[in-house]
């Protein structure tokens, strides 16, 4: 039987609990990778964690000094960090004239500040392992404006001007930086979002439902597995030459 690819290799996942997270956590783990699972609340964490393996670890990633201990204790059950995917996000919605600087720190501080923090924490191990792995979970936001999301779609422009100069600063080091760009997906996240359209617009909440799965050209949420699927595709030793791509994973709404 041949060897799972990702055998022996360190995958670290910050917001490993739920959506997107979570099903990078199943196609990492069928690959064969140990896990460590980063989170603000353990119930989900540790769910995950028994379905896939895995290590779950509390960390608010908004907290530097958090993120530091955290590596540190996914270091100590699972040895140098091989592979991070970059997941943790938040989203919110308001008329920019109503938009606050609260708010505002909010999104770019957990969005992308938190992200160049993960980043740091595990720069030196990735860059030691043979095929090193930085993905980052942005959005089709990243690659067009959001009308009632400036500070989400800013935060998301962002993470893509983080990979794409970490992957050329890089580009000859065996670590490959990499984005995935997901439209609406059926997750928590998106549960929310629909929550907002309801409250925002006085729709029901099935209609902003309707007009959320829309907004993807297949008519349908995509499937965070699917995702999943992407960013383990990324971190296999094969994957070695795709670095600085923002790969689209919308149904056909970026055609």
């Amino acid at each position: 039987m041949a060897e799972s690819p990702l055998a022996g290799r360190h995958a670290l996942i910050t917001g490993g609990g739920t959506g997107i997270g979570a099903a990078a956590a199943a196609q990492l783990s069928a690959a064969g990778a140990r896990l460590s699972l980063l989170g603000r609340r353990m119930e989900p964490l540790q769910a995950v964690a028994e379905s896939y393996g895995g290590k779950p670890i509390q960390c608010d990633v908004t907290d530097n000094a958090r993120i530091n201990a955290a590596f540190d204790e996914a270091r100590a059950v699972n040895g140098p960090i091989d592979l991070l995917v970059v997941n943790a996000g938040i989203a919110e919605s308001a008329p920019f004239h109503k938009m606050t600087r609260e708010s505002w720190d909010r999104i770019i501080g957990t969005n992308l500040t938190a992200a160049f923090e993960c980043s740091r924490a595990a720069i030196g191990d990735l860059l030691k392992s043979d095929n090193g792995r930085l993905v980052f979970v942005a959005s089709v936001a990243s690659i067009r404006g959001v009308p009632y999301a400036s500070h989400y779609a800013a935060s998301k422009h962002g993470l893509l001007g983080l990979m794409r100069s970490l992957a050329a600063e890089y580009a000859k080091s065996n670590m490959t930086v990499n984005a995935v760009c997901p439209g609406y997906v059926d997750t928590p996240m998106t549960d929310q979002s629909v929550a907002r359209v309801s409250e925002i617009t006085g729709r029901s909440e099935g209609d902003a439902r309707s007009a959320i799965t829309n907004m993807n050209a297949s008519g349908r949420l995509v499937d965070p597995q699917a995702i999943g699927n992407v960013i383990a595709m990324l971190c296999l030793p094969l994957s070695q030459d795709i670095n600085g791509a923002a790969i689209t994973i919308d149904g056909g709404t970026s055609a």
